[in-house]
């Protein structure tokens, strides 16, 4: 195949690749507006979005072909796949401490044990307590 074919070939995977990303994107983004609790949105929010930006940006890297910004690229989804975890987490975490999450929602509760631990209480039951009044 000729250059040209070659450059024909990535333009078009890198308009698959960016309109993939857009809908992944545009559908974190109907998650967050329309799931009913917490967990659910946060989950909307962190998973297809992160894999959107993915597919975003290795399609404008196919796009662009300069060794410069395929590595910018990289770094943008080398940093995006190390905070996105832990922001969801500690957002998880933050709305389980203030009530915004439903015990009956969860199928493992192991928050609830290690709290009323370390505040000397016994748990509720064997696995985990109920999540209710964690304070």
């Amino acid at each position: 195949m000729t250059a040209a074919a070659w450059s024909t070939v990535a333009d078009v995977a890198s308009i698959v690749l960016m309109l993939g990303g857009a809908f992944l994107c545009f559908a974190a983004g109907v998650g967050v507006l329309r799931f009913r609790d917490l967990l659910a949105r946060m989950h909307a929010a962190t998973k297809p979005q992160v894999l959107g930006l993915v597919l975003v940006l290795a399609g404008l890297a196919l796009r662009l072909r300069s060794g410069g910004a395929v590595w910018a690229l990289v770094l943008v989804v080398v940093f995006q796949l190390l905070t996105a975890p832990v922001a969801a987490h500690l957002v998880g975490r933050a709305g389980y401490r203030t009530g915004k999450v439903s015990p009956g929602v969860l199928a493992v509760d192991e928050l609830t044990a290690e709290l009323d631990r370390r505040h000397g209480m016994p748990a509720d039951d064997e696995d985990g307590g109920s999540g209710a009044d964690i304070g």
